[in-house]
């Protein structure tokens, strides 16, 4: 395996090309600390990999009593390209692929974009739909007001204010682009004294 990913490496580099494995965990049996997981096939395949990513299901979504998608977790284990251990969710929509309005839906909450109140998503004034699947089906219907919360939010990633757990205040989309770099060097401020 070893001699073989090497040359296989070595070519994928030079063509400038993906190579993809997948693989499934297996448990080692009396693992007091740490996981119990390990994948097969030994260490060639760990050591060799430029990126590792963890996937794994958390949750399976449902439109009125049928399975239509799974809620999906994935996580970086190994990445030499770029940082590692960052992780990210999104749903996977049977028939349909990842669910790229889902993914609006969390990042704008996130960020402070659409506020969520109890079942309900709204934005601004306009109430998106209680729960999240009504929410995601009104962006849908509504494209122009999707448009707007992509824009919003993009803008605030962009500012960096739309990672989950950074404090915004409560009328976070009528805020502009100056105010949040003011909120972001304040939060800096205060992190760094702390």
């Amino acid at each position: 395996m070893s001699s073989a990913l090497r040359k296989l490496v070595a070519n994928a580099s030079k063509c400038n090309c993906t190579v993809i494995f997948i693989n499934q965990l297996r448990s080692k049996v009396g693992v007091i600390y740490g996981s119990p997981e390990v994948t097969s096939g030994g260490n060639a395949l760990k050591y060799y990999a430029s990126v590792r990513i963890d996937v794994r299901r958390k949750e399976t979504l449902k439109d009125s009593g049928e399975e239509v998608g799974i809620k999906v977790k994935a996580s970086i284990k190994k990445n030499k390209v770029a940082p590692p251990y960052k992780s990210a969710e999104f749903d996977i929509l049977f028939g349909s692929g990842i669910s790229k309005i889902g993914s609006l839906l969390d990042a704008a909450v996130a960020g402070g974009i659409a506020v969520r109140k109890g079942a309900w998503y709204s934005y601004g004034e306009t109430r998106l739909g209680n729960g999240r699947e009504k929410a995601v089906q009104f962006l849908e219907a509504n494209p122009e007001v999707m448009k707007e919360v992509d824009t919003q939010t993009r803008a605030a990633i962009a500012a960096g204010r739309a990672t989950p757990g950074f404090d915004l205040p409560e009328s976070s989309a009528d805020t502009s682009l100056d105010e949040v770099a003011e909120i972001v060097n304040e939060e800096g401020k205060e992190g760094l004294s702390s």
